[in-house]
Formats: structure tokens, sequence, C-alpha cells
């Protein structure tokens, strides 16, 4: 009971980290199935079909580039309205910022069903076509949130005597900000962008609902599992898993280095 309590949090990590994991591990397996017509939901043999042609299944690849050209442009335009907006927010004085600063949080609090219909209803009143462009400004709104709580984040937790100090050395309003302000805040842009794509390519219930004939990757997934799962998505999904830790081992590694390196020096 003594080395019970001292490792319980230890185990109650791992636990959960199995728990997040578990289910990526066996989607991984399963994308070495072999291919057994339309439903593979059980094992057959160990197969490298599916990894050697990823885009056997029609639409497939299609959807997937679609989905990537969504999130890159929603992560774009999110990112950069959602930084003005953070930086707004914390350095200037205006009417009725606490209430901006409240409804800042509403689409992160609001049900996905809710806002996918509220903006169905915008664009059908405003006659808009349902397609990728009703997709892309669906995802942007809703991206904004996120981005903006990550920037906010950061900027309230900066130093202003930096910048005052670079401006006692002469710099100008822009050289401040490319130079100082913006090293500073760019771990909570980075932030927000990644957490903007992420659900962005992710998203399923307001794509869903704006989307028209496009299909987009979970769309395509979605549509799949009603005829029968591919294991060409299981091979697709296991390859997004190993370039996302790959990320973010590559991220705590350079973080690291930079931490040994600012020590030394």
């Amino acid at each position: 009971m003594r080395w019970l309590r001292r490792n319980i949090v230890v185990i109650a990590g791992v636990l959960t980290l199995g728990y997040l994991i578990v289910p990526n591990l066996v989607v991984m397996v399963f994308s070495f199935n072999k291919p057994n017509g339309r439903f593979n939901y059980s094992w057959q043999r160990f197969s490298l079909d599916a990894w050697k042609d990823p885009c056997g299944v029609a639409d497939l690849c299609g959807s997937l580039t679609l989905s990537f050209q969504i999130a890159a442009w929603a992560t774009l335009g999110a990112t950069v309205l959602g930084t003005m907006i953070a930086f707004a927010l914390v350095r200037y004085r205006f009417r009725a910022r606490g209430s901006i600063n409240s409804l800042i949080f509403l689409p992160m609090a609001m049900p996905e069903v809710v806002m996918a219909a509220s903006l169905l209803t915008l664009f059908l009143n405003l006659g808009a076509r349902l397609g990728f462009w009703t997709v892309l400004i669906a995802h942007i709104m809703f991206c904004l949130s996120f981005v903006v709580t990550a920037v906010k984040a950061r900027v309230m937790s900066m130093d202003p005597r930096l910048e005052e100090a670079a401006r006692d050395l002469y710099a100008g309003p822009v050289q401040t900000f490319v130079r100082v302000t913006l090293p500073i805040a760019a771990p909570g842009i980075a932030a927000g962008a990644l957490l903007a794509f992420a659900l962005s390519f992710d998203d399923f219930i307001i794509t869903n609902f704006n989307a028209g004939s496009t299909v987009t990757f979970p769309m395509f997934v979605w549509g799949s599992a009603q005829r029968g799962t591919p294991v060409q998505i299981n091979v697709i999904g296991t390859a997004m898993f190993i370039v996302a830790v790959l990320l973010v081992v590559g991220g705590q590694l350079v973080s690291n280095r930079r931490k040994k390196t600012a020590a030394t020096t």
C-alpha cells in the first residue's frame, strides 16, 4: 500500500496514456491486415498490400487532399485573424471589450450540431452555394476561438519591459514587433495554428452540414463505414499518427537542445 500511494500518480498517468493510445495501435495493426472484401473488421493475415497502394480505393486520396487544403487555408485565416484579435484584446482598451472577450468563447462552448445548423441557415439565407468555400468559412469561424485563446494566453504572459527596452534602443514600432514581440509570441501562435489545423482536418459535423456535394476525408470515412471499411483508411490513419508523433518528439528534442544550450551559455 505504501508503494501504491507513492506511485499512484504515475500509474494513473500510464493507464490514461494506454487508454488514449490503444485505439491508435489497433488501427496500426489492422493497416497490415489482408484486405478481405468490403468489411475488414476481423484479422486475416499479415499483408503489405494496402501500404503498397494507399490510394487504391476510389476518391480516398482526393478527399484526403481536399481535407488538407481546407485545413491549411482555415489554419492560415484563423491564425492571422486570431492573432490580431488576441493582441487587440490584451493590448488595447475599447468599448465592448469585455463582451467580445466573452463572445470569443461561445463557439468553444456551443455544441457543434447547433453551430453547424446555424451556419447552414445563414448560408442558405444568403443564397450561397454549399461547397468548398462554405466549409472553409465555417472552419475559420470555429477555429478562430481556439487560436485567440492560445495566443492571448501567450501575449498576457509577455514582459512589456522587453519591448520598452527595444524602443529605448531606437527601434521603430515595426522593428520592435518583428524582432521582439513576434518571436516571443511565436510559441502561442504556433500552438494555436496546430490546434486549428487538427480541428479543421478532423471536423465532421460542421462539414457535413455545410459541404453540399464536397467530400472531405472524415466524410469519406463515415460514408465508407456504411458500405464497408477498406484497409487503406487504416493505412492513412497510421501514417498520420506516425507523422504527428514524430513532430511532437522532434519539437521536444529541439526544445531540450535549446534549453541545454541556454544553460551552458
